[in-house]
């Protein structure tokens, strides 16, 4: 397994990589019915997969609050996801779509419902989020502190640690530590082997899930890792010909297998440990129902599921799909919507692929 990272690439394709990748992990007019429960708020922690424009305000090259990122949005709107439209967590269905926490103009209104704090280019690794200069995890649980002390001053502690108290919480994060930092710099390679690296990713994740616990946290779902073999741009890298031989990487996309595993067994851990405190800690599975997507059944979904609707599909993200670049018509025939990040339609159908998981978390 360790021989997968012995690649070599010519140097600019490194840097393109290095420059354009923000990992991610129905119909774009499909909703989902909203959720028959209590929950109160969402909170949300990670990367591209989840950050609704927190990069917008940061000083990184990592965002996406220009087109055609945003073409099938509200208005046409680029908000800062990396997509075309929504995110997953934009459908849990407490309001419209799920928005950033440092958007200034939200009212306590908007934040007494969820924020996220998620940040396109973080990783569990503290190099990872330094290498895009974007937020990292730590920095995103103070922000959290920070929520929760503006929320007090607002309406008092009860009501906060009660709004607390019955939200759900989700983080989604770790693919930028594999691809991004992992599998193309040198510096963790010369460390950690590829199963070393992987405790090493996943002690940092049990940080900051105990980080949350202390918070007040008690009903959170974790996302695994995507096929990471079958991105585009993992794709175009990896593949001997990048053109004609579009099949997914199975060896980058075993490394999230064995991850997502190990992540299960601790997540099923802490929730035995947790359980008499009132913990719903739960595992929600991305990769199954990404690979049916791309080479299952699913896959008759869509038109085009190895390469994005941006450019040529192989290679841009970030701000290598820009108003100059091509884009497709119908975004809702390609699994991808650049190289990295799903279009809205696969978010739905991902979101609908662990409805049952999320239910059975917010549900008493």
């Amino acid at each position: 397994m360790e021989s997968c990272h012995k690649f070599s690439f010519p140097l600019l394709t490194l840097l393109s990589l290095y420059m354009s990748f923000f990992v991610a992990h129905a119909e774009g007019s499909l909703t989902p019915r909203p959720f028959n429960n209590k929950i109160t708020a969402a909170f949300v922690f990670g990367d591209s997969t989840v950050d609704p424009g927190n990069n917008n305000y940061v000083k990184t090259l990592f965002r996406g609050n220009f087109p055609p990122y945003g073409k099938d949005f509200t208005d046409h709107v680029p908000t800062g996801r990396f997509t075309n439209g929504k995110l997953s967590t934009d459908l849990i269905g407490i309001k419209e779509y799920l928005p950033p926490y440092l958007d200034p103009n939200l009212s306590i209104e908007e934040l007494m419902t969820g924020v996220s704090f998620a940040s396109a280019g973080s990783g569990f690794d503290p190099l990872t989020p330094q290498i895009s200069s974007v937020i990292s995890l730590p920095k995103q649980l103070e922000y959290f502190k920070e929520y929760k002390k503006r929320l007090q001053s607002a309406i008092g502690n009860r009501r906060t640690e009660a709004i607390i108290k019955e939200a759900v919480f989700l983080i989604s994060c770790g693919t930028n530590d594999f691809v991004v930092n992992y599998f193309t710099l040198p510096v963790r390679r010369k460390s950690y082997t590829v199963s070393a690296y992987q405790q090493f990713v996943l002690q940092s994740f049990k940080q900051v899930l105990q980080d949350l616990w202390d918070e007040g946290a008690r009903r959170i779902a974790v996302t695994g890792l995507p096929p990471m073999g079958c991105l585009p741009a993992v794709i175009t890298l990896y593949s001997k010909n990048a053109i004609l031989e579009r099949g997914c990487i199975e060896k980058l996309s075993q490394v999230g297998m064995e991850y997502n595993q190990m992540l299960q067994n601790e997540l099923n851990s802490m929730q035995g440990i947790l359980a008499h405190l009132d913990a719903k800690i739960t595992y929600v599975d991305i990769f199954t129902p990404l690979v049916d997507i791309i080479q299952g059944l699913g896959k008759h979904d869509f038109d085009e599921v190895s390469h994005g609707c941006c450019g040529s599909g192989y290679l841009e993200a970030g701000f290598l799909c820009n108003p100059g670049s091509f884009v497709c018509n119908d975004a809702s025939k390609y699994v991808f919507f650049d190289s990295i990040h799903p279009t809205e339609k696969t978010y739905i159908n991902l979101f609908m692929a662990s409805r049952p998981v999320i239910d059975s978390l917010i549900q008493d």
